[in-house]
């Protein structure tokens, strides 16, 4: 009986542009034709080279034999993922995002990373979306898309692992925290919020918010009061002041639903949460979730999420 293949990532250079350019061309030549032709199925392996020299690249094996590759190309304060692609043998095996998580790694000193996809390929699209990317700028036929390189990924396969996770996120909470919560109808929103509530000890059961725009949570244990604010029909945070609410910002941890866009200006720091669907229903009917995490200001330097879920 024969093991799962064992897939590992390897930092190569110039000396591994053959099998790079394999791995580049396999899976380009794999995709649906497209007028003007993708730009990698022009790439030889003297072009790969000087690629991988200038700043190296990856490599994905699954038991040694290559089956992903990308090159590193860091512009400013980014660094773009060129040429990426896994063959089509090895695709469904994981190859794709340990490449991504790789690269989290190998980008260091990078605000973010960087990818451009074709318009007229959707899937791959919504494929850099999964992984927690998001359009910049569309140029047709080229869209480029952008993931911040502290954003933390988690799966949440349903609504007692998405209320886990708030739980979990508690305990790195402080009075004075902001964070922004960003969903389509239904991704789980209040269902995360629900978990803080219960992390943070407050009293009251965690509903949504909509019909009174906010609600405060008291603390039972001495700890920061729970704000939880629904921002869909505010014309701006600056309408806080307004509400005459039972307790201070600073005084409480501030969950804003919808408020993308919106909350920027209550906080230095603030951490950004956005719950993405799954584009397919899960094993047993049920619905997954990828939550997404970006601690964005000084607040949050110090604290790693690696560890929640």
């Amino acid at each position: 009986m024969t093991g799962r293949p064992l897939l590992s990532i390897h930092r190569v250079g110039p000396e591994s542009a053959a099998q790079v350019l394999e791995v580049v061309l396999a899976a380009f030549q794999a995709r649906p034709p497209l007028d003007p032709p993708a730009a990698a199925l022009s790439e030889t392996e003297g072009s790969i080279k000087d690629r991988l020299a200038a700043h190296g690249g990856l490599l994905a094996c699954l038991d040694d034999a290559p089956v992903g590759a990308l090159v590193l190309d860091p512009v400013g304060s980014t660094t773009y993922l060129r040429r990426f692609g896994v063959v089509p043998a090895a695709q469904g095996h994981g190859v794709a995002a340990a490449l991504i998580e790789a690269a989290v790694e190998a980008a260091d000193g990078s605000e973010d990373l960087t990818v451009v996809a074709r318009e007229e390929l959707p899937r791959t699209i919504r494929f850099w979306q999964r992984q927690g990317f998001r359009e910049i700028r569309r140029a047709s036929p080229n869209v480029e898309l952008r993931r911040p390189l502290r954003t933390h990924a988690f799966q949440a396969p349903d609504a007692d692992a998405m209320r886990g996770l708030g739980r979990s996120l508690a305990g790195q909470l402080a009075a004075g925290d902001l964070i922004v919560l960003t969903g389509e109808l239904g991704a789980g929103k209040t269902t995360f919020t629900q978990g803080l509530g219960a992390g943070l000890g407050v009293r009251g059961d965690v509903t949504s918010p909509t019909f009174v725009i906010a609600r405060v949570h008291p603390s039972l244990v001495g700890g920061p009061d729970l704000v939880h604010v629904d921002a869909y029909r505010l014309g701006g945070l600056d309408e806080l002041d307004d509400l005459d609410l039972d307790a201070s910002l600073d005084d409480a941890v501030t969950v804003v639903e919808w408020g993308e866009g919106l909350a920027e200006g209550l906080a230095e720091s603030r951490l950004e949460v956005v719950i993405v669907r799954g584009e397919e229903e899960g094993a047993e009917g049920l619905d997954p979730r990828r939550v997404e995490l970006t601690p964005v200001g000084p607040r949050w330097h110090a604290l790693s999420f690696r560890a929640l879920g």
